[in-house]
C-alpha cells in the first residue's frame, strides 16, 4: 500500500474535531474521523505510530489503511463523513409489481370449487402452481394483500 500522509486544512480539521464531538452520528463514522484526525500530519512535529493507532480506536491495520484509501478518495470532507447508499438491496425483490397483479386478480377471482372464499394459504399453493413465483410465505402473501387492502372475508 501507497504510505500516503494525511494533511488537513485547518477548515477540515475543526470539521473532523466537531464531527467526533457532536456525538450524534453512528460509531463507525466517528471512529473514521478520529482515524483521519490521529493520522493528520499538519502542525506535527512527530507522528503517532500506525499500531497505537489502531490499538486506541481498536481497528486492525487493514482496517486504517482502507479509512486513509476513503478518504483520498473523497473530494470532500462531508462525502468522507456520510455512508454510501446502496445501489441494489442485499437480496432482489421476489414479489414484483407482475407478481403482485397476478396474485391480486387471483384474490378477487371466485374461490375455487368446494371452498367458500380463498385463504391465504390457498392463494400461496395457487400461485407457486400457477407459475406465478417460485415460493411465497404465508406472511408475504399476507402483507401484499394488507399493502393493497384486499380482504378475503
Amino acid at each position: 500500500m501507497e504510505k500516503r500522509e494525511v494533511w488537513l486544512s485547518a477548515e477540515q480539521r475543526s470539521k473532523l474535531k466537531q464531527y467526533v464531538r457532536s456525538g450524534e452520528h453512528s460509531a463507525m463514522l466517528i471512529r473514521r474521523a478520529k482515524v483521519i484526525l490521529a493520522l493528520d500530519r499538519t502542525e506535527k512535529k512527530d507522528h503517532l505510530r500506525i499500531g497505537r493507532i489502531c490499538e486506541g480506536n481498536d481497528i486492525s491495520r487493514q482496517a486504517l489503511n482502507d479509512i486513509r484509501k476513503d478518504f483520498f478518495a473523497c473530494a470532500r470532507i462531508e462525502d468522507f463523513l456520510t455512508r454510501k447508499k446502496r445501489e441494489t438491496p442485499p437480496v432482489p425483490r421476489k414479489i414484483t409489481g407482475e407478481v403482485e397483479a397476478r396474485v391480486i386478480a387471483l384474490a378477487c377471482s371466485a374461490a375455487p370449487e368446494g371452498r367458500a372464499r380463498w385463504t391465504i394459504r390457498l392463494l400461496c399453493e395457487r400461485s407457486v402452481e400457477l407459475g406465478y413465483i417460485d415460493s411465497i410465505a404465508p406472511s408475504a402473501m399476507h402483507g401484499l394483500l394488507k399493502k393493497r387492502s384486499i380482504s378475503l372475508t
